[in-house]
């Protein structure tokens, strides 16, 4: 019910929508696609196998701005989305459209709940993305990175292949493949481990001192 299908859209065989979602004009959607209700997808182009939960929204106009003595000016969005096939994208998660060229996931990707990703991000393929995580404008992640619930990258950079970023941690610089990092400003996870470990031992001390 009060599913709205806009001219040119392509859907494939069996694929399923939910109540009052939106597929705009030229979306293409994959076989055996599952779309959730409330669901707006525009500017995309779905794989096969896809599943997409309530809520989503998928190809609205990324956060583009030019600041002037004036105000802000808005930049155009005219970029797509391309989700690849075998994905999963969580409730309320938001994917915008690339500024120019595509905002792409890989195959095989599993994205949580309330997941923000960015105008002409490059996901790669089988990546875990966590509840919450915010990506930037221009963040890749290479192929298996993992990121942590409420963690989140600049803009502009590169997190290497096989990569675990720590909950609530910080990427501000281009990551190499296959470690495991923590904290803000990001280092690895034994460096920041020690550190932590530190600063409880400075605070007992400190406690002790003052008795």
């Amino acid at each position: 019910p009060f599913v709205f299908i806009e001219d040119g859209a392509v859907i494939e065989e069996n694929v399923s929508i939910g109540a009052g979602s939106f597929i705009g004009k030229g979306v293409k959607i994959g076989t055996n696609t599952k779309i959730g209700s409330n669901v707006s997808i525009e500017c995309a182009e779905i794989g096969k196998n896809v599943l997409i939960y309530s809520g989503v929204k998928i190809g609205q106009s990324g956060f583009g701005f030019a600041p002037t003595k004036k105000g802000h000016i808005k930049i155009p969005q005219v970029g797509n989305v391309i989700i690849g096939d075998n994905v999963e994208v969580g409730s309320n998660t938001c994917i915008d459209r690339g500024s120019h060229g595509s905002t792409s996931i890989g195959e095989g990707t599993f994205i949580d709940n309330l997941v923000h990703i960015a105008h002409n991000c490059i996901i790669g393929e089988n990546c875990i993305i966590a509840g919450m995580v915010g990506l930037a404008g221009s963040t890749t992640l290479e192929d298996f990175v993992v990121m942590g619930a409420k963690s989140g990258a600049v803009g502009h950079i590169t997190i290497g292949k096989g990569s675990q970023i720590a909950a609530k941690a910080g990427v501000s610089k281009t990551l190499p493949p296959g470690k495991i990092w923590a904290g803000f400003p990001i280092r690895e996870i034994n460096t920041w481990r020690k550190e932590m470990l530190s600063l409880r031992m400075a605070s007992k001390d400190k406690k002790n001192d003052e008795k």
